[in-house]
């Protein structure tokens, strides 16, 4: 009697074929991308004001960079992933594609796109002087975060003239989804930042910017005027060792109660020697109460690096009063990092 095979055999040949296409595919994929890591690892010692419980006041952060790039089908795509740090469990991605003239296409998954690119653009030699200071939700203390974020959100880059445009839209809520994953909360939103030097007004050493944005805050009758409204300005100019920066900020909110608030800030950052760089800067936010006498939080910070190789040693100082539109609230912090790049 004779044993029939031929649906078996059909079969076998079926997975070694996906096999061998699946080892090929993977083969081409290691050989077009190059696959680079970097890291760093910062210890830090910090202090708050005397409201607050600093508790054990070390710390460490270690942040590693894995990126990958090759050209397929004539286009250099690459990918990006960083650990900010693994005690937090917090992380961001990038996947973007290089069509030369016609720009870049990419999806953000918190590396920074459009307005957030340029939310303080004010120089400083370690962190920025709202570093560490209790924030609001919305631009208080903290730096501008731009209408679209910087999660979940598509990215476009080109240079027109000498101008960067880097533009950013999210539909729905600004969250990092995994694949085959949404978020229903949330409503769309869209931003862009224009960025140039001074070289198409004959001006060496000055950099200079403009962005804005909108958010969907719903359609409530009788609730709402408009979207809520980033925009922000700024301008740096070098000078020898020294830089120079001013920025102003406002956000309008759509809702009838929303708080709008105003922000100006200017630093001054100065390379000592070249490996010791100082700063100071001033920030100040008023918040325009609808149905409450305006509070005006005034923010200052000191900072200063000196770098040794891949070893580098920060520190800064920022306080703040009129903290979070609360006229008796004050804030403070001291931080001291060490950090190590490898």
């Amino acid at each position: 009697m004779k044993t029939i095979t031929k649906g078996k055999n059909m079969n076998n040949l079926k997975k070694v074929g996906l096999t061998a296409l699946a080892g090929s595919l993977a083969a081409v994929s290691a050989h077009a991308a190059e696959m680079t890591v970097s890291g760093a690892t910062m210890l830090t010692y910090t202090s708050e004001d005397a409201s607050e419980v600093t508790g054990n006041p070390y710390g460490m952060k270690t942040n590693l960079g894995f990126t990958a790039s090759g050209e397929v089908n004539g286009y250099t795509v690459s990918y990006m992933q960083t650990s900010k740090d693994q005690f937090a469990g917090m992380s961001s991605a990038r996947l973007s594609v290089d069509m030369g003239d016609m720009g870049t296409i990419a999806f953000d998954q918190g590396s920074g796109s459009g307005l957030a690119t340029i939310d303080d653009k004010t120089p400083a030699a370690a962190e920025e002087i709202w570093d560490g200071i209790d924030t609001d939700a919305t631009y208080g203390t903290g730096g501008l975060v731009g209408s679209a974020g910087n999660s979940g959100v598509w990215n476009y880059i080109n240079t027109f003239s000498g101008v960067t445009l880097n533009a950013a839209f999210r539909k729905g809520s600004g969250t990092s989804n995994a694949d085959g994953a949404s978020s229903n909360a949330g409503q769309g939103a869209w931003d862009f930042a224009l960025t140039t030097d001074g070289a198409m007004i004959g001006v060496d050493g000055l950099s200079m910017g403009v962005g804005y944005g909108e958010a969907e805050v719903g359609e409530q009758a009788g609730t709402v005027d408009h979207d809520n409204e980033d925009r922000t300005i700024f301008a740096n100019y070098s000078f020898g060792p020294g830089t120079f920066g001013y920025q102003v900020s406002a956000l309008d909110k759509g809702a009838k109660s929303g708080i709008d608030q105003d922000v100006t800030a200017w630093g001054l950052a100065f390379n000592v020697n070249e490996n010791l760089s100082i700063s100071y800067g001033e920030r100040e936010v008023e918040y325009n109460n609808p149905t409450a006498v305006n509070v005006t939080e005034d923010g200052e910070g000191v900072g200063v690096a000196y770098t040794m190789g891949s070893i580098k040693i920060a520190g800064n100082r920022n306080e703040v009063t009129n903290n979070n539109n609360s006229a008796s609230s004050n804030d403070q912090m001291t931080e001291i990092a060490v950090s190590f790049a490898f």
